[in-house]
């Protein structure tokens, strides 16, 4: 790795930390500048533009999304083991150290959803992709006969995103310790309403 690699690759650390805190709109050359203890000059060198920075620090972010989350739960087998593994892999990504302030994508999320542009779309599409892994998934267990065969996977994934991502966003704001548990108690819940009769 190029030592400008390297540096680009530390940046995007810090970028990544301050977005998990003030979100994607509140990453600028400048904030991101002091982060670091970098020249805004040394910073534009590798971003060109605020745009290309938050596109750039949300490439990194789906990059270890997939190396976090998706990727290990694709070894489980397939069926309600992968599903269980995608949430509770999840679960780990939302308080990983590297995102102090929490899950980068929900810190976004509001930030960004009446924003059109670049950012705003590519946003839209790592949660596209994720809601598509996790309907996968459940379609996979409902083939593998662990769900019940009238399951509507994307409904079941969408159920599972937003409480999710309501549960962090509570949980966060209230300092509510029991927040995670809840949320393992209603995971708990749907997978056995999701689960196939037993002959």
């Amino acid at each position: 790795m190029t030592k400008g690699a390297s540096t680009r690759d530390a940046v995007l650390g810090h970028a990544l930390a301050l977005a998990s805190e003030v979100g994607l709109e509140g990453v600028t050359i400048g904030t991101l500048a002091e982060r670091a203890r970098m020249s805004k000059s040394g910073l534009f060198s590798h971003f060109q533009s605020k745009e290309a920075l938050q596109l750039s620090v949300l490439e990194e972010a789906q990059r270890r999304f997939v190396e976090t989350v998706v990727a290990p739960s694709l070894r489980k087998k397939r069926g309600e083991p992968r599903v269980r593994a995608l949430l509770d892999n999840w679960l780990l990504w939302a308080s990983a150290e590297f995102m102090p302030g929490g899950c980068i994508f929900v810190a976004s999320i509001a930030d960004l959803d009446d924003r059109p542009g670049p950012v705003r779309e590519r946003l839209a599409e790592s949660q596209r992709d994720w809601l598509g892994t996790l309907a996968t998934a459940i379609r996979i267990a409902v083939d593998e006969g662990h769900f019940r065969p009238d399951l509507d996977p994307d409904q079941l994934a969408h159920e599972l995103l937003t409480l999710a991502y309501g549960t962090h966003l509570i949980g966060r704001l209230l300092r509510d310790g029991k927040a995670e548990p809840r949320l393992r108690t209603a995971y708990v819940r749907l997978l056995a309403d999701a689960r196939a009769p037993q002959s």
